[in-house]
């Protein structure tokens, strides 16, 4: 362990998710801008942030329209996504000049990313006045994600998709995979051994195998013995006597 040095307080909170959030004005054309300030807040009910500069462009058309999409991006939009983050929707038109989609949105007026692998539509809460950035608090409404993506089991494999991440002023390649949720107390499979070659059997655990209720087979066991016993050959002996069916008592001839 190297020695550590005591900083002032600020953002260390990396890796987080680049996410394109597209938002629209009524009458207006759509915008996106590039988000890394954002995150899960609540399961039931769905419930996500973002915070946004108050002079950025998008941020007075969500505060005016409460809404707006969450488009989560991938390695091969790093360079779309660094774009929407550094110029300014007033000056250009991001779909445009990105070739991007714009489509449709099933619960929300602001256009969804088609080429991104999820989108998630959210309705303003509430907006929370932080400092540098407001929090728009939001609920999620819906969630749109592409079905190249499903697994053969029909699970979403987002990392399949490759999603771009952003850590300290850097956008980062999703890294491989190390475990799942629950792993370091999930209980191991025992692994069974099989034998190679059958061990030998005694006749005791043979009638057992091949019958499969010892308590008859001693009856039958006993029975036989005492037919040998008195000079009787047990071939002869009439299984239903002993109420059982042909199939066993030819087993235990086989046996004794």
């Amino acid at each position: 362990m190297g020695k550590k040095e005591y900083w002032r307080a600020g953002n260390m909170l990396y890796p987080l998710p680049a996410v394109m959030v597209s938002c629209q004005r009524g009458g207006e054309r759509p915008n996106i801008i590039t988000v890394a300030w954002t995150g899960t807040v609540c399961s039931d009910p769905a419930m996500v942030y973002i915070s946004v500069r108050e002079s950025r462009h998008s941020y007075d058309i969500i505060r005016e329209s409460g809404e707006f999409v969450i488009n989560l991006t991938t390695e091969e939009l790093a360079r779309v996504t660094d774009v929407c983050g550094v110029k300014s929707g007033r000056d250009i038109d991001k779909f445009k000049e990105m070739n991007l989609t714009p489509v449709p949105s099933k619960y929300v007026s602001a256009p969804s990313i088609a080429e991104s692998p999820v989108n998630i539509e959210c309705r303003v809460k509430q907006i929370i006045p932080l400092g540098t950035h407001d929090m728009f608090l939001a609920e999620v409404l819906g969630v749109t994600a592409d079905m190249d993506y499903m697994d053969e089991d029909g699970h979403f494999d987002l990392s399949a998709s490759r999603p771009l991440v952003y850590s300290h002023g850097g956008y980062y390649a999703q890294g491989r995979k190390l475990g799942k949720f629950g792993f370091s107390v999930e209980k191991k499979k025992r692994k069974t051994h099989r034998r190679k070659f059958p061990r030998r059997r005694g006749k005791k655990e043979l009638l057992k195998r091949k019958s499969g209720r010892r308590k008859c087979h001693l009856k039958i066991h006993n029975f036989i013995k005492y037919a040998q016993n008195n000079g009787k050959d047990p071939v002869f002996c009439d299984p239903a006597s002993l109420h059982i069916s042909d199939k066993k008592y030819d087993i235990c001839k086989e046996v004794f």
